[in-house]
């Protein structure tokens, strides 16, 4: 069979590096050859990107792999570190949060962490969905692999994945003793401690467990110059825990629990235009004008952003025979968030916001593998999913009006899924994939005023008070082709249908504008790709190129807008609604090339042409002068690695590397509105690169010593921000981190 004869290095297409943009996965395994010289090998790496075990180079999909040690030597310390090393991937951490996510692949995404509303990138931790974006930007401890695949997977994972998906697999269970502990001290007063411990119990093969932890620190790049208090600083606590009951050759069992506790601050973000109302209400204290540093704030807000996410699963395996084998997942997860927000970000009291968030999920998942060792073997799968995503946030405005938004989402998703693969002849295979899903979305909603900002005394306002229901069923078919040209060459193609449900908007003001509470549709995406994947050059060069032209549909937005009141006034308004219609083309690039038995490049390149085709509002077109949001026309990654075994033992490595994105435009405003004529420019950042750079020592088995540095040349650079400036005078930015450097001592045992 084709899966049987792909060469050894296509095999280890060293998932962090072919395709993922960093030769540093390399594993060179210098053996002396026969006539003396050495060889050079790559180490084969398996990945579950179609929920079944196969090499990176069989998978006729997109997906970027990172190992533990690639992503070490990448200096991958979050989710947030992959931006740049995997092709039209935008990741970072969401407004005024440190630990709350945003992600992209292809321009498909969701830039509002409203709940309720699913992401469009799905995020899973050892194959279980994380619905929520709060605590989801997971930091990187004892992991064995995360797997990025770009393009819709309905037909494979549980919950509906439209844009792609991040797969987070930790460190697997092994009979013997074994771990690691780790420490890191850096700038900014860094100080992170990390520590794995694992085997089996007594020795048994049986019964084997796992505890890791990690205790991550870090003083605030900013301050509140007010209060004195750190900003964008970092203080999380995370442990999880494995046990796996080996009953039988043939049936295991493996219990996980996960906590992490965030008590890190709030983000800061800089003002980027004086509030106008600020010498009106208290003409004693402002104006505040903008700040130089783009980390300090001067809130007037409690430094309060708390996060707490936990989970607990178990997993049964049952191999029935050499065929067939079986798995069920029962998962449970929950989180609470209480965050403030101060829009304005100074001591007056124009846009003050405190938010509790809460999240509780049980899902199950029953798959059944099938592989004989013939031409044709698959998964099918039952899926459920049962959610109930709450919150609560406090208005003030002006310290003139107070608001009460709350309401729940009860969601509840069945699905069946299958995906088989039909291998024609030894070198041509047909991949067919069919999802069918039912979610029903129930949403109770009271959005109240009170009088003052206490929020005691209902002022007998009620800007929405509803209880609605919505079905949304979807059948997603995929179907791709495969084929072998040479031993080294495979080219494909491949046609899918993605899919995300819709739902009701939280922030509805049905009073003043009725149609905020009926419900906004599910969105679609039909996506076409073409691709190889390729070992050339005698397996030194290793490339991968992929094109592809998405047809999205009924794109769900959130946008921050205003309306008049009854007293001709204007009032802020989050309005969620389906835009319209776009097209999304673009190419990708994935290369490595071991240009000596030492040296590496690696990398990808990016190109992205996202457009609106239709876009809806106010029963006009608009499409002209709206843009995609986090959807770049360029990016890439170039990483350059020279490794070296030691005389006395051991190896030394060196990398530098540099990505780059162009101009991106990151909130999604309403640029003219065609009946006001009121413009407003969202939050864009013009192209730019980063710089980062590693020194890795391997003393021998046991002792590593890393130096890394990320952002060396203290690039600035907008992630995201608000501009409210019509209806509350503000407008400000959020930035990536500044220059950071660290030193860590690790020890593996």
């Amino acid at each position: 069979m084709k899966r049987k004869q792909l060469s050894r290095a296509i095999h280890g297409v060293l998932a962090m590096s072919l395709l993922a943009g960093t030769g540093t996965v390399m594993a060179q395994d210098a053996t002396p050859a026969a006539d003396g010289p050495k060889t050079t090998t790559l180490e084969g790496i398996k990945v579950t990107a179609r929920k079944r075990e196969e090499t990176l180079q069989e998978v006729p999909v997109a997906v970027t792999a990172f190992t533990a040690d690639s992503l070490d030597k990448l200096n991958v310390k979050d989710l947030a570190d992959l931006d740049g090393q995997v092709p039209n991937l935008t990741i970072y951490a969401a407004r005024g949060s440190s630990s709350t996510l945003t992600a992209y692949i292809r321009g498909v995404g969701q830039s509002d962490p409203l709940w309720g509303v699913d992401p469009g990138v799905g995020i899973y931790m050892d194959d279980v969905y994380i619905a929520r974006p709060q605590g989801a930007l997971l930091d990187v401890f004892d992991v064995d692999r995360i797997e990025v695949l770009r393009g819709p997977q309905g037909t494979l994972y549980g919950k509906n994945t439209i844009g792609g998906a991040i797969k987070y697999i930790s460190k697997g269970l092994r009979s013997d003793f074994n771990g690691y502990g780790s420490v890191t001290i850096g700038n900014y007063g860094q100080r992170d401690i990390k520590a794995a411990v694992g085997g089996g119990f007594g020795g048994s093969e049986y019964l084997r467990g796992r505890i890791s932890v990690a205790d991550l620190h870090r003083d605030g790049f900013g301050e509140n110059l007010v209060t004195g208090a750190q900003v964008s600083d970092k203080k999380i606590r995370a442990i999880r825990a494995n046990l796996g009951a080996y009953v039988t050759d043939s049936f295991d069992l493996q219990f996980s629990f996960d906590h992490v506790d965030d008590g890190s601050g709030v983000r800061g973000a800089q003002m980027l235009r004086a509030n106008p109302f600020d010498a009106l209400l208290t003409p004693a204290t402002g104006p505040f004008l903008p700040l130089a540093d783009r980390y300090d704030v001067r809130n007037g807000m409690p430094n309060v952003n708390d996060t707490t996410l936990s989970g607990a699963s178990v997993v049964a395996n049952f191999r029935m025979n050499d065929d067939w084998t079986f798995k069920y997942v029962l998962a449970k997860r929950e989180s609470d968030t209480e965050t403030n927000i101060d829009f304005d970000t100074t001591p007056d009291k124009i846009a003050d916001v405190k938010a509790f968030y809460s999240d509780e999920q049980v899902t199950h998942e029953f798959q059944a593998n099938y592989d004989a060792g013939g031409r044709s073997r698959g998964v099918i799968g039952l899926y459920k999913f049962d959610g109930e995503a709450g919150g609560q946030v406090l208005n003030n405005f002006f310290n003139l009006s107070f608001g009460d938004t709350q309401g729940v989402v009860y969601t509840e998703s069945i699905a069946a899924y299958a995906d088989w693969t039909f291998d024609v002849s030894d070198k041509f295979s047909i991949d067919a994939g069919l999802r069918w899903t039912s979610e029903d979305k129930h949403a109770v909603v009271r959005n109240i005023g009170y009088t003052d900002g206490t929020f005691t005394k209902p002022s007998g306002v009620v800007a929405a008070a509803f209880d609605k229901t919505i079905n949304f069923k979807n059948l997603s078919p995929k179907i791709s082709l495969d084929y072998q040209l040479t031993p080294d060459i495979m080219v494909y193609g491949l046609a899918s249908r993605g899919f995300k449900s819709g739902g009701y908007n939280i922030r509805a003001q049905a009073t003043a504008v009725p149609r905020s509470a009926e419900p906004f549709q599910d969105e679609q995406v039909d996506s076409y790709e073409v691709g190889t994947k390729m070992g050339l050059l005698d397996q030194r060069l290793f490339l991968n190129l992929s094109a592809f032209h998405n047809k999205y549909k009924d794109i769900q937005l959130s946008i921050f807008t205003e309306y008049t009141t009854p007293q001709n006034t204007k009032a802020f308004f989050g309005d969620f609604t389906n835009a319209g219609e776009g097209t999304v083309n673009g190419l990708e690039v994935e290369y490595q090339w071991l240009a000596t038995d030492h040296f590496n490049i690696s990398g990808n390149l990016a190109w992205l042409d996202a457009k609106f085709d239709t876009y809806m509002f106010k029963n006009v077109n608009i499409a002209d002068q709206q843009e995609f949001t986090n959807a770049p026309d360029f990016s890439g990654a170039l990483n350059a690695e020279y490794r070296i075994d030691l005389d006395g033992g051991g190896s030394l490595s060196a990398r530098v590397g540099y990505t780059y994105q162009s101009r991106v435009v990151a909130t999604t405003e309403v640029v003219k509105d065609p009946v006001t004529l009121a413009t407003v420019q969202p939050i864009t950042q013009d192209g730019y690169g980063l710089v980062g750079a590693g020194i890795i020592w391997k003393a021998n088995d046991a002792w590593t010593v890393s130096l890394q540095g990320s952002n060396l040349t203290d690039k600035e650079y907008r992630t995201t921000g608000y501009n409210l400036y019509a209806a509350l005078g503000v407008h400000t930015g959020f930035y990536g981190p500044p220059r950071q450097y660290s030193l860590t001592v690790k020890y593996d045992f």
